[in-house]
């Protein structure tokens, strides 16, 4: 829910938080923050002054918490040990449940609908089954996503639910103030195409390699920038890469002061996930002003909508040559020099309705069959 305060008479900051400040204040427990996350820094960072916000540690549990905001669960299922992956999720769940004891509501961001690197299915089933009656609110990043999210889980379709964007990264990255190319040995004239973000399978990043060696064009540049999640992800992609002196890899961590220099050397920023609900590295590559390929999965398509098909190009089915060389022509094309960033993108935006949504889920009564299994 969004609160309209078209009708309402203008008011002074310092009276508008003074009124705020006068309501109850809002007491929520968030998981995870991560300050290498800019996502979970820049939402909660903007919610300080409206709430009280606690990042989750197992000592917070004996607080009282209005709400418990919880991101990617399905974390948890990413660890290799499946026994250890069991127990941490029971304890999860049951920390989840003395949170409600205390009338605590769980809210949960749908990030994704299922662990990326599919460890353990049946014990991500379990998890799910276990999982989702004890959600008290969902908060989607798109239409698509909640589409998607109430496919998969129809018991979400009784609770109170609210679109609310993923954020831009405009405040969180300088700007690179050096010739990012010569610093990064690429050629000033080069047609540079870059991937961003953690290498991992099913980011696909080996397949856009290979892709990338049947494309023509002498000039063009692959740039992969990332650190690899596992040995073999590292390893996959170099033996692609090994072949072509225009593929340039840094599979390493990425510091924060050094980001805006990979996309600034970049001409088009290219995602060829195998599967995707959202992309952090989209909006990425749209804060700093870069035309972005992707596929046609998962919230892509409201992505295209709200940025225009002069920001957003997607296609079907397995990256190819013809797709990238395709795709380097669309971006050589003429567009503004920023990226219009839509309202619903702005934090401030963003966090007036996430703060809106705990009132809606704080006001909002249990549906009586949903008691925890």
């Amino acid at each position: 829910m969004i609160l309209d305060t078209s009708s309402l008479p203008a008011v002074s900051n310092s009276n508008a938080r003074s009124a705020m400040r006068a309501t109850k204040e809002l007491r929520v427990l968030a998981w995870p923050i991560d300050p290498l996350n800019p996502y979970t820094a820049s939402l909660y960072a903007q919610m300080e002054d409206d709430a009280s916000i606690e990042a989750f540690s197992v000592g917070s549990l004996r607080r009282r918490h209005d709400i418990w905001h919880i991101h990617w669960p399905e974390a948890l299922l990413n660890i290799r040990n499946p026994v250890l992956a069991a127990v941490k999720i029971a304890a999860f769940l049951g920390m989840i449940d003395s949170v409600r004891l205390r009338g605590g509501k769980i809210v949960w961001t749908v990030h994704n609908l299922n662990a990326h690197d599919n460890l353990h299915p049946r014990l991500e089933a379990l998890f799910y089954r276990r999982f989702i009656p004890r959600v008290d609110g969902v908060i989607s990043l798109s239409e698509t996503g909640l589409a998607m999210a109430y496919e998969k889980f129809s018991r979400l379709r009784s609770l109170p639910a609210a679109i609310i964007r993923h954020g831009h990264y405009r405040d969180r990255y300088l700007p690179c103030a050096d010739d990012a190319r010569s610093s990064l040995g690429i050629p000033g004239n080069a047609r540079v195409i870059l991937f961003f973000g953690e290498v991992r399978a099913y980011k696909n990043v080996d397949a856009l390699v290979r892709a990338f060696r049947d494309v023509a064009d002498t000039n063009a540049r692959l740039l992969v920038a990332g650190r690899p999640k596992s040995p073999a992800s590292g390893e996959s992609v170099m033996k692609e890469a090994a072949p072509d002196p225009r593929v340039q890899l840094s599979l390493s961590f990425i510091e924060p002061e050094r980001v805006g220099g990979y996309f600034k050397a970049a001409d088009l920023v290219v995602l060829p996930y195998r599967h995707i609900l959202n992309s952090g590295a989209a909006l990425l590559a749209l804060s700093f002003n870069r035309p972005v390929l992707v596929p046609d999965l998962g919230s892509m398509s409201d992505l295209r909508n709200d940025f225009g098909g002069s920001w957003v190009r997607m296609y079907s089915g397995e990256i190819d040559a013809a797709k990238l060389t395709s795709a380097l022509a669309w971006a050589a094309q003429p567009r503004p020099a920023l990226c219009p960033m839509p309202t619903d993108y702005l934090w401030n935006t963003i966090r007036a309705q996430t703060l809106e949504f705990y009132r809606e889920v704080l006001g909002a009564r249990r549906p009586s069959s949903e008691a925890a299994a």
